[in-house]
């Protein structure tokens, strides 16, 4: 079978959704979930320890309420929430990067912060490549 017959037949009837069969392509997926559960738990429990209360509710809101919006949409694996969701490990990476270098007494978790983000925006662009293949093309 050509490799124009394959795609044809491989393309999701939605138009959005990426049929999930095992192999590489759930596995990116599983591994992104498991990293935005990583990140979100070391974002809390980093500023749960840094600020006082109020403060860490403030901020570990700020961080997270985006990826529990976007986690059904990566659930599903949807691959412009996969794209939308690469937009959103950039602060994380600026703000892991930012206290890495100036902040002593963070320097842990903020260097787990940003590894995990930057692991995380390997494995959404992992995603995404391996899910090109049985996209729907654009109309």
């Amino acid at each position: 079978m050509s490799g124009r017959a394959t795609a044809a037949v491989n393309r999701p009837a939605d138009g959005g959704t990426v049929a999930m069969t095992p192999g590489p392509l759930t596995a990116a997926r599983g591994i992104a979930l498991a990293l935005v559960a990583v990140l979100c738990a070391v974002f809390v429990y980093w500023h749960a320890r840094r600020f006082s209360a109020p403060a860490a509710w403030l901020m570990s809101a700020l961080g997270v309420v985006p990826w529990l919006l976007a986690v059904r949409g990566l659930w599903r694996g949807k691959r412009r929430v996969y794209d939308g969701a690469l937009l959103l490990t950039t602060p994380y990476l600026g703000y892991g990067l930012t206290d890495v270098i100036a902040n002593p007494g963070a320097r842990v978790y903020a260097a787990i912060t940003l590894l995990t983000a930057f692991a995380l925006a390997v494995a959404l662009v992992a995603f995404v490549r391996l899910s090109r293949r049985t996209a729907a093309a654009p109309t």
